[in-house]
């Protein structure tokens, strides 16, 4: 019954909707990136065969250990390390074209040294391609997030090390905006409950364990009750564009 929100699986039928949100990342990455590319924050490693292919060398990173596909790891140049970030430990200066890092930034402590080592390990002319989520279109309190940014946030975050860059957005269309709704009602349910609002007094680690358990009953009952839209939200129903008004993620390219 319970699996952490820390990532997200492919393999859970319930989690299809943000499995889908998070593809519509690297199929927009896969339109930009070549030569070398690091991901950071790979996890389960699902979006590594859609950009290795395109890569001359891919290299993979993630706290926990992940066990990527044989086949994939034979068929195409990947490096997996398995390492705490920031810093970026034995990752030359100026040695890599693209870094993607899709849905970590609110997992990072310090994200300031985070966008200052990923400037560094980036070559002139690099690219930084990162998602998180849009703060003011989440439901309820993530404790396993150190943080989530408003628009201006974002922005002012990514200028600390980044001169060029534009932020867009991840937008759902009618199934998920549908799916977005119910989920809103269903969550308010389970918060009418929090009467001292205590899911943000609360320090994270208290929360983390329940937030879990009712963040699995709640996807699955979510699943149950609206099977056809669940399961057949697919990429498409998603779509990136230059404008982060009610987006559902921020979609940022920033270039070194």
């Amino acid at each position: 019954m319970v699996q952490t929100a820390e990532r997200s699986s492919h393999l859970d039928p319930s989690e299809n909707v943000i499995f889908q949100r998070h593809m519509i990342a690297y199929n927009e990455a896969s339109k930009i990136i070549s030569g070398t590319v690091l991901e950071i924050g790979c996890g389960e490693g699902y979006g590594v065969p859609v950009l290795a292919a395109l890569a001359q060398k891919y290299i993979a990173i993630d706290k926990y250990q992940t066990h990527i596909d044989s086949s994939v790891m034979d068929k195409y140049n990947i490096e997996f390390r398995q390492m705490e970030i920031p810093p970026l430990t034995d990752i030359a200066s100026n040695s890599i074209d693209y870094v993607v890092t899709f849905q970590v930034i609110e997992h990072i402590q310090n994200d300031d040294l985070f966008l200052k080592e990923i400037f560094r390990v980036l070559r002139k002319g690099g690219k930084l391609l990162l998602t998180t989520p849009n703060k003011l279109m989440s439901l309820s309190r993530n404790p396993w997030h150190i943080r989530e940014y408003t628009p201006s946030e974002m922005e002012n975050t990514l200028k600390k090390s980044f001169t060029s860059f534009v932020i867009k957005g991840v937008y759902g269309k009618d199934k998920v905006i549908q799916y977005y709704q119910k989920n809103k009602a269903s969550i308010k349910k389970i918060t009418r409950f929090d009467i001292f609002n205590l899911q943000y007094l609360l320090p994270r680690w208290a929360l983390q364990i329940p937030y879990d358990f009712l963040n699995r009953i709640n996807r699955r009952k979510l699943e149950s009750n609206n099977n056809d839209i669940v399961s057949s939200v697919s990429v498409d129903d998603y779509y990136i564009k230059e404008d982060t008004e009610n987006c559902l993620d921020y979609f940022c390219i920033a270039t070194k």
